[in-house]
């Protein structure tokens, strides 16, 4: 293509509204342009590298035995309905009504849809297993979108789906799958992690996270490099850093203390001069669990975090809140920050791990603006200890002691073993060998398209623009005559684009009628990865050979150069 003939509105200068540097580039490279919050035209060059990464995905399903399908992205309500999830997905799917008042929705993802299909279709064990898959335009309501591809409301998505007889054929699919999205993100040139993961509102028992290192990340990973050891944060486990305060010795009871307006765990850590881990932090909870909500008391030491996620797997819950203060009130007699274990009978009582065998901590009284001081957990209350904290920078891995890392990444893919969730709900059912009706077994597996393309900007990029892997850069190669009005130039770079070409190599020739200055800026800021400069040392039959990675250059045989790109790309 000539560079001439495109439709490339590069910037100059960055853009005031772009926060992380995906965006910020891919808005100056001419990739995209916001349409409203969330919502994103992908011009000509974006649409170049999500065709190149869509047919990498293509390709390895294909590999797989996956058969490629195309779902309405607008849905009835009545298929949600039936596997539960429209009331759980609450405000983040896009609803709406046809002419006659009938509920609808934009598709967040298929796992109903795929399930209909299947129950409509398949009737005997000789059918299974399937794997089907699509890629399709999903919608999300996102309360609060932002940097750039990373957080919006319409976005591209590969979903698979597969149906077996059992848990030994889901787990076979399931590797499949594992193994497949490996290839699919080293194709596409991203440095990555697959982390152990919690599946959410998909439902299912395993599940595993394909994480980009990235600051502008919102998920948090747990490494032990060494040992190998990674997990999604809300799904880590850790040894916790122990308390710097030793515990007052003494089998003494409970004393209540007053703490006029000292509400939060730091109020009353400098009230009474103690550290934080020396206090207990009480959280009224409550989970959603077979259409009943269920209180519950989660206990913490005072610097740690709790996590919902594995709140939530304690309780069988779908899903968890904080309590309500006129709950609290109800239950506790007392408000938030004056609350404790002591004397709770009426829910269930869940410790953290890392309170058990702490003694004469500091703990709310139930009493508005009192505390106690003395409170031996096993002793002044009996709780469930469970392990319902968030794991911290400096945890030690439990089976090493190795240091543990915390970092930001973004999720590129995940995958998950349903289970029964979809196809029992929905009525799926198959004959097997004996010819009795069994329900057949699921899995989903997802893989932001998107989310690729971004995830590569923020990992490889530098001041003058992105620095695109091959396999998803808009072009290969661009060859650039320095002087347009050089015919001996011209005929050169025409040349070479002709030769590129040929060779498989997807080119670009820059005709444009610009300053050298103008067309190497435009050449770096875009990401191409190689670039054929046509200068003065043509010559003597030597053309300019620049790799974007890096910025490297060396001096080329005009009749090499071609080739050498060829061989830098593909080997």
């Amino acid at each position: 293509m000539r560079w001439s003939k495109l439709f490339i509105p590069t910037l100059r200068e960055d853009p005031a509204d772009a926060e992380v540097a995906s965006h910020r580039l891919m808005l100056r490279a001419g990739y995209i342009r916001q349409l409203g919050a969330g919502i994103y035209n992908y011009l000509f060059l974006a649409q170049r590298s999500i065709n190149k990464i869509t047919a990498i995905v293509r390709q390895e399903m294909d590999a797989i035995g996956a058969q490629e399908m195309l779902l309405p992205a607008l849905n009835p309500a009545e298929v949600w309905q039936e596997s539960g999830r429209w009331d759980v997905m609450g405000d983040n799917m896009f609803r709406l009504k046809d002419r006659w008042k009938r509920d609808l929705c934009l598709g967040m993802t298929h796992e109903e849809v795929m399930t209909a299909i299947a129950r409509g279709e398949l009737r005997s064990y000789k059918q299974l297993p399937q794997i089907w898959y699509q890629i399709q335009t999903k919608f999300r309501d996102e309360p609060r979108p932002k940097s750039g591809l990373l957080r919006v409301r319409q976005f591209i998505m590969k979903d698979s789906y597969t149906f077996d007889m059992d848990a030994a054929g889901l787990d076979v699919n399931y590797q499949k799958h594992y193994e497949a999205y490996c290839r699919i993100f080293d194709r596409c040139g991203l440095e990555y992690v697959a982390v152990e993961a919690h599946s959410g509102a998909m439902g299912g028992s395993q599940s595993h996270e394909f994480m980009v290192r990235c600051d502008a990340g919102e998920d948090f990973v747990v490494v032990a490099p060494k040992s190998g050891y990674r997990a999604n944060l809300e799904k880590a486990v850790s040894v916790p850093t122990p308390p710097p305060v030793a515990d007052r010795e003494g089998d003494l009871d409970p004393e209540e203390f007053h703490t006029p307006d000292r509400k939060t765990i730091a109020d009353v850590a400098e009230f009474t001069k103690l550290p934080e881990t020396s206090q207990m932090k009480t959280l009224v909870m409550v989970g959603m669990a077979n259409g009943k909500e269920i209180p519950a008391l989660a206990l913490l030491r005072g610097d740690h975090q709790l996590s919902e996620t594995k709140l939530s797997g304690v309780l069988g819950a779908t899903e968890v809140r904080p309590a309500h203060p006129e709950e609290i009130r109800q239950w506790f007699g007392a408000d938030a920050g004056s609350l404790g274990p002591v004397g709770v009978s009426n829910m269930r009582i869940l410790a953290d791990t890392a309170l058990k065998s702490r003694k004469n901590m500091i703990a709310g009284a139930n009493k508005n603006d009192y505390h106690l001081r003395n409170v031996t957990p096993g002793e002044d209350f009996q709780a469930e200890f469970v392990d319902l904290r968030q794991v911290a920078t400096g945890d030690t891995f439990a089976e090493t002691g190795e240091t543990l890392e915390v970092y930001k990444t973004v999720e590129i893919g995940h995958i998950f073993k349903l289970g029964y969730k979809y196809s029992e709900s929905m009525g799926l059912r198959v004959l097997n060998e004996e010819g009795r009706e069994v329900t057949p077994i699921m899995g989903s597996y997802g893989i932001g398209i998107e989310r690729i393309l971004s995830s590569a900007v923020e990992l490889y990029h530098d001041k003058d623009g992105v620095v695109l892997p091959a396999a998803i850069a808009p072009f290969d190669v661009v060859i650039t005559p320095v002087n347009n009005s050089d015919a001996a130039q011209r005929e050169a770079a025409e040349k070479l684009y002709a030769e590129c070409k040929a060779l498989g190599l997807d080119a670009l020739l820059d005709d444009r009628d610009e300053r050298p200055g103008v067309k190497f800026k435009d050449a770096d800021l875009i990401g191409i990865p190689y670039r054929i400069t046509v200068g003065k040392k043509l010559v003597d039959g030597k053309v300019e050979l620049v790799t974007r990675r890096g910025k490297t250059s060396a001096d080329c045989a005009i009749a090499e150069a071609a080739a050498t790109v060829q061989r830098s790309i593909h080997g």
